[in-house]
């Protein structure tokens, strides 16, 4: 090997390390639970340790801001209640955050030949995800499933969201967002949903708490990590990717 080979090869080498080493550091403060708490309001990282306590000996308690890791998975046995401690939010109780963060699952019977309808609305939101991907982005969704069964007195929706607001500000959200765009909600096909939901919020709330199901146990495979982080350490992963590319 000549003296320029060696060095060209010597210098590939150092700058790969480099970038892996940066690429490493960058996906790490991208993905930092407590800098997205604090920018956006919501709870830190912070209920892991205090939570799981509670949960082990069946005592309520307030939780305490503790710092959050989410290279270590974590589960959390939420009591019966669903929450540890009865705090009164906006319009109830508050749903602490868990290591899969804030979501719920809402169960309610379907009116009577309007199933079918239900399944196509989910063409509707395909559709519209399809046209105009951040259509949704308000909600700061992670995940959303919607199931339907029948347990004999006909058929059920279940539906069931992830997501990094608290659970009254992403049914706040979520009505605004379908009065802006003017989207008819899936819900209106419920049991009980009120007529009036365009203006009536409080009906809206009330609907989904006395149809929310609290989870007994969450589970986070990298524990409170906002969607926003999630996709800020993909993009990052993509740039140094291209980065290592240009350098062959």
């Amino acid at each position: 090997m000549s003296q320029d080979q060696f060095g060209e090869s010597t210098r590939r080498a150092f700058l790969g390390t480099a970038a892996v080493a940066t690429a490493a550091t960058a996906v790490t403060l991208a993905a930092s639970p407590t800098s997205d708490a604090r920018a956006t309001g919501s709870p830190p990282a912070d209920q892991i340790k205090v939570a799981q306590s509670a949960a082990s000996s069946n005592l309520p308690t307030k939780t305490e801001p503790t710092s959050g890791d989410w290279t270590k998975p974590a589960a959390m046995a939420i009591p019966k209640e669903g929450y540890f401690k009865l705090e009164q939010g906006r319009y109830g109780p508050i749903f602490p955050r868990t290591p899969a963060n804030y979501g719920f699952t809402v169960i309610a019977k379907i009116k009577p030949g309007r199933e079918e309808t239900v399944r196509e609305y989910g063409k509707t939101i395909e559709k519209a995800v399809g046209e105009t991907p951040d259509v949704l982005a308000p909600l700061r969704l992670h995940y959303l499933r919607w199931v339907i069964f029948d347990v004999g007195s006909g058929p059920h929706f279940m539906y069931q969201g992830i997501f990094d607001t608290d659970f009254d500000k992403y049914l706040e959200d979520a009505v605004a967002l379908f009065v802006k765009t003017g989207v008819t909600t899936v819900f209106v096909n419920l049991e009980g949903w009120p007529d009036d939901w365009k203006t009536n919020l409080p009906a809206v709330i009330k609907f989904f708490r006395e149809h929310q199901r609290p989870s007994f146990l969450e589970y986070g495979e990298y524990p409170y990590v906002t969607a926003d982080e999630v996709k800020k350490a993909l993009r990052v992963k993509s740039s140094l990717s291209a980065m290592l590319d240009q350098m062959q």
